[in-house]
C-alpha cells in the first residue's frame, strides 16, 4: 500500500544510504490535491537524480511546472532558455556549488526567487548563501510539505515585493522596468532599452490599466495624431516588437497578452 506523506516521517532526501527513506513519485501524487494551470515555474537543481524526480512530481503534481538540473552547467542553460519563477538550489554539488550558481542567479535575473537546501549543520553556508541573495534556505532533511510551504512563502513575498517596491511612476513589466517619469525602460541588469515614443505611450497605457483588454482601436486612439495606420497590421507589429524588448521569452509572451476577440492585456503577475 501507497504511504501517505501526511503520517510519513521526514524524508531525507540528502542521503545517499539505502536505509533514506525517500517516497515514489506515484505515493506523493496519492495525496497531492489537483491544481488547474502551473502557478509558477520551479527550478530543482540537485546533483541527485532521485531527488529531482521526486520533488519534480511533487510539484507538478500540486499544479506548478517543475524542471530539473543535475548540475550548475544545466541549470544556467534552462534558466536562460525560458522564464523561471524560483530556483531550489543544492548548495553541495560536485563541479560548481550552489552557492556560485545562486550568485549567478542573482546577478543576471532579479527576479527570480531563490530557496538554498543546505545540511542543518552547515551555518556558515546558510549565512553566505542569504548574503548572495537566495531568499531563503530550508535544511536537509525536510518533509516536502514545509518545502512547498516555504516555496509559496517566498513566491508570495517576492511578487508582492515586485508590485510594491517600485513606485506609482516605476512598473515592472517583464523582464524590464518602465520609469514614467524619465521615459525610460531598462533590463533586468539595468542597461537602457531602446524604445520609441510610441512604444513608450503603448507601455505606459499598459501601465496604466493592468489586467484589462486593450483593444486594437483603443490602442489606434493613443496614437491617431501619429504615424499608425489603421489599414495595416501596425498595433500586431508594435507588440511584436514590444514582446521582443520586456518578455523572458517572446515566443511565448505571459505579460503582455493576446485576447482573442479584444486586443492584448498586460498582466503584472505574468500567470
Amino acid at each position: 500500500m501507497p504511504r501517505d506523506i501526511a503520517t510519513e516521517e521526514l524524508y531525507d532526501l540528502r542521503s545517499r544510504e539505502p536505509r533514506a527513506a525517500v517516497p515514489r513519485a506515484n505515493e506523493m501524487r496519492a495525496s497531492a490535491k489537483a491544481s488547474v494551470g502551473p502557478r509558477a515555474t520551479i527550478l530543482i537543481v540537485d546533483d541527485e537524480p532521485g531527488v529531482r524526480e521526486v520533488l519534480e512530481e511533487y510539484f507538478v503534481a500540486h499544479g506548478y511546472a517543475a524542471i530539473g538540473a543535475e548540475n550548475a552547467s544545466a541549470a544556467k542553460a534552462v534558466a536562460a532558455a525560458g522564464p523561471i519563477d524560483i530556483a531550489l538550489i543544492d548548495i553541495n554539488m560536485p563541479g560548481e556549488d550552489g552557492l556560485s550558481l545562486a550568485r549567478h542567479f542573482r546577478e543576471r535575473y532579479a527576479s527570480l526567487a531563490i530557496i538554498m537546501l543546505t545540511s542543518a549543520a552547515t551555518v556558515v553556508d546558510r549565512v553566505v548563501g542569504l548574503e548572495m541573495g537566495a531568499d531563503d534556505y530550508v535544511p536537509k532533511p525536510f518533509d516536502p510539505r514545509e518545502l512547498m510551504a516555504r516555496v509559496k512563502s517566498v513566491l508570495r513575498r517576492t511578487s508582492a515585493a515586485g508590485r510594491a517596491e517600485l513606485g506609482a511612476e516605476r512598473v515592472r513589466i517583464g523582464r524590464c522596468v518602465l520609469d514614467v517619469a524619465a521615459h525610460r525602460l531598462t533590463d533586468e541588469t539595468g542597461s537602457e532599452v531602446a524604445m520609441t515614443p510610441l512604444e513608450f505611450d503603448l507601455l505606459k497605457a499598459f501601465a496604466e490599466q493592468p489586467n484589462r483588454a486593450l483593444s486594437r482601436e483603443r490602442i489606434l486612439n493613443l496614437h491617431q495624431h501619429q504615424d499608425w495606420d489603421p489599414f495595416d497590421r501596425s498595433v500586431d507589429l508594435r507588440i511584436m516588437r514590444l514582446r521582443r524588448k520586456v518578455e523572458p521569452d517572446a515566443e511565448h509572451p505571459r505579460f503582455i497578452r493576446t485576447v482573442r476577440n479584444e486586443g492584448y492585456m498586460f498582466v503584472p503577475e505574468g500567470n
